[in-house]
């Protein structure tokens, strides 16, 4: 099982913490500093960002948006996406359903 409500390293200059999930629903907390990024990666899940601090340069399916401090973003499942912090920032992610691969749970 994952590390629940602790902070860990996700990628140089990124940490996380995840929030302890619903049966379909789960929440993480993401602190990034300036220039650090989220690698191009996709999987199955929806998910939105709501951006608490700062401001982001998302990468979804190709096209590049600039999030800011309140603003939210919708990554569809399957979507090919990334992002780089352009100063200090923080996001909380939501995805539906679980992503049991951040959640340490391995299925059959």
């Amino acid at each position: 099982m994952a590390n629940i409500g602790e902070w860990e390293n996700a990628e140089p200059g990124v940490k996380r913490k995840i929030f302890p999930p619903g049966q379909h629903l789960m929440m993480m907390e993401v602190h990034f500093e300036k220039g650090a990024e989220g690698y191009l990666h996709r999987h199955p899940h929806e998910q939105m960002s709501y951006c608490m601090k700062g401001s982001l340069e998302f990468y979804i399916d190709g096209q590049m948006t600039i999030l800011r401090t309140g603003e939210t973003i919708t990554i569809p499942g399957d979507a090919e996406h990334g992002v780089k912090a352009l100063e200090p920032a923080i996001l909380l992610d939501t995805f539906t359903p679980l992503r049991k691969d951040l959640l340490g749970i391995v299925e059959d």
